[in-house]
């Protein structure tokens, strides 16, 4: 009987976790919609069946991954912007699911390199980390930064996208700047040459891509993709090459 019970508990332990990973997603609140027009270009662009497309993929993402704030009262922009970051990398793909995620949480500002966040410390410079050892499966975004990078004026730097493309780039198990997920076998090699070109250009300082991306292949993956999503038809003509390398590892169409 001790037998049969203990199993019963484990089965409905893995239930509870798997019904919680995997719960039905909720509807789509009609005031998102206007918010996402203000406030992600990338939606802006998208046509009304890709809108609802889109809609769909940010409430599955939180149906998903449990978002929270860190001394602050989460709003609803917080959300969508969480969401949105996530969606827009991945949404020519025909389904994905952040299975090396779990929480995202949102401090007021910057943080340090201990995950702390103290509002008169002032060693506080990191925007956003994708967590590991006793973090693992969590990402944390500074709110701060997470608004700016989907501010209207449309610069190349996107907190939010950047550290989801970490995680996408770490879904074979290594973040390296290679994604298996995006990157097929054939275009590894062209791939790796058209980085090591670009990030030779950003550490002579002769490149408009941010000097972040030279400091490794994995960020730059990130950074670039940042740019290619914030400013496409500026990289379509100041890197031609890694633009249409980008545009085949997202699947896109042509990006406005």
């Amino acid at each position: 009987m001790v037998g049969i019970l203990f199993i019963f508990i484990v089965l409905f332990g893995i239930y509870a976790v798997v019904s919680t990973r995997r719960k039905k997603p909720s509807q789509f609140p009609k005031p998102w919609h206007n918010i996402l027009l203000q406030h992600v270009i990338f939606y802006k662009g998208l046509k009304p069946n890709e809108q609802q497309r889109f809609q769909n993929r940010m409430m599955l993402f939180l149906s998903e991954v449990y978002v929270e704030a860190v001394g602050f009262q989460l709003e609803d922009l917080d959300k969508i912007l969480v969401a949105a970051s996530a969606v827009i990398p991945v949404f020519y793909f025909p389904e994905w699911h952040y299975n090396n995620l779990s929480t995202v949480l949102i401090y007021p500002d910057h943080f340090n390199e201990d995950f702390g966040y103290k509002q008169t410390e002032k060693k506080r410079q990191i925007a956003g980390v994708v967590g590991s050892g006793r973090l693992k499966n969590q990402m944390i975004l500074s709110r701060k930064a997470l608004y700016e990078g989907f501010d209207s004026k449309r610069d190349n730097f996107n907190t939010g996208i950047h550290e989801f493309i970490h995680l996408i780039d770490n879904s074979d198990g290594i973040t390296d700047g290679v994604p298996e997920a995006l990157i097929q076998h054939p275009y590894v090699i062209p791939w790796l040459k058209t980085i090591h070109k670009e990030m030779e250009a950003i550490n002579n300082n002769t490149s408009d891509i941010r000097n972040y991306g030279g400091t490794n292949e994995a960020e730059f993956l990130a950074v670039a993709s940042e740019y290619f999503f914030e400013q496409p038809e500026r990289m379509k003509v100041k890197h031609p090459d890694l633009y249409e390398m980008l545009k085949m590892c997202f699947h896109t169409k042509e990006i406005s």
